[in-house]
């Protein structure tokens, strides 16, 4: 068995994951609403850590450079798109996290 790969949050996808929060949090009109904004931000992370770090070959290649990569993480009734590079040996850097209805990455 492989060893996992170390998966790192760049500023910029650090900057989109605050991005989101405040974004779910804005809409929020409810005390459920509310309490579900943060269980969203960690089952994004949750689920991006945890995927990245077993197997980041697996997701689709976003570009010409086979090292680039998205993968779609489904959270509740949405989704986000999170955009990575693998770098040998064992490293996963995260560049971006956009909600699955946006055009592009900011």
């Amino acid at each position: 068995m492989s060893e996992a790969f170390a998966v790192d949050f760049s500023d910029p996808a650090k900057e989109d994951i605050s991005h989101l929060f405040e974004f779910l949090l804005i809409r929020a009109t409810t005390a459920d609403e509310f309490e579900r904004v943060q269980e969203t931000i960690d089952e994004l992370r949750l689920a991006i850590e945890v995927q990245l770090a077993r197997a980041p070959f697996n997701y689709r290649k976003s570009g010409s450079d086979p090292l680039r990569r998205e993968l779609v993480v489904p959270v509740g009734a949405t989704g986000y798109v999170v955009l990575y590079d693998i770098q040998p040996p064992s490293q996963v850097l995260l560049l971006a996290v956009r909600h699955q209805l946006e055009d592009d990455y900011h």
